[in-house]
């Protein structure tokens, strides 16, 4: 299936990356080895965004709440990420990838942040597509963080002067369309903590398939989907 026009493409598409354990259990695989399998997935779809012209693209990566999981796993995690950030830059470049690691990065090793920032300014310069890669990042924690921000800016006053521009100013996203598309494999249908404010008006697209089967054509039927949407915003009439 081909992508729909231009005209009708989401500018900011967001995708909870759900699937990977499941994908490995189902072929008695380790759990590294799915999400080894997920990380190819994001080139693949990251490749997709720049060659559709879809300015922005979020990918839910670690979530604040994952650190509750198995020790081991989160190592493994932790191996994989510094594994991405050696090994794609090269490839983001090529592909015209700016990439932005969005979340509380502070509880990740120095080893872990200095290869983010690297990350981030070897590929400052490109513009087919920003990937914002979300890690050690939740919606709750975003707003949170923006309000504590927004508030160090401006000492001399009082909540009551705080906007939805202004907080929307001092979020993670600072800079980028809201989310237009958000996409959800794996089966399940919640947001589970991601953009929460971003997302306000997103269409909700769930699929089953788990994330490493997940692929451009699918992604294309996302995309198809979404260009058949009637986004009113809270009108009447279709805008």
């Amino acid at each position: 299936m081909s992508p729909p026009c231009t005209a009708t493409l989401p500018q900011h598409v967001a995708i909870i990356m759900d699937g990977n354990r499941r994908w490995a259990k189902k072929r008695f695989m380790p759990l590294a080895l799915g999400h080894a399998a997920g990380a190819q997935r994001v080139r693949d779809i990251a490749k997709a965004c720049a060659q559709r012209g879809i300015a922005q693209l979020s990918l839910f990566a670690f979530s604040t709440e994952n650190w509750r999981r198995p020790e081991e796993e989160i190592s493994s995690l932790m191996g994989l990420f510094m594994t991405y950030l050696k090994n794609e830059v090269r490839n983001m470049n090529a592909n015209g990838v700016r990439l932005r690691v969005l979340g509380d990065t502070r509880r990740f090793s120095d080893a872990l942040q200095e290869l983010i920032a690297e990350a981030q300014a070897q590929t400052a310069g490109n513009n087919a597509l920003t990937l914002n890669v979300c890690a050690n990042y939740g919606g709750r924690w975003d707003m949170l963080q923006a309000a504590q921000s927004w508030q160090r800016s401006h000492p001399d006053l009082n909540l009551d002067a705080l906007t939805e521009e202004a907080l929307s100013a001092h979020l993670s996203t600072a800079g980028a369309p809201e989310v237009d598309l958000l996409i959800r494999t794996g089966g399940e249908s919640r947001v589970s903590n991601f953009l929460l404010w971003q997302a306000a008006y997103a269409e909700l697209f769930f699929c089953d398939e788990l994330w490493p089967d997940f692929t451009p054509a699918m992604f294309d039927q996302a995309l198809t989907w979404f260009a058949a949407r009637d986004r009113r915003f809270g009108s009447s009439a279709p805008l």
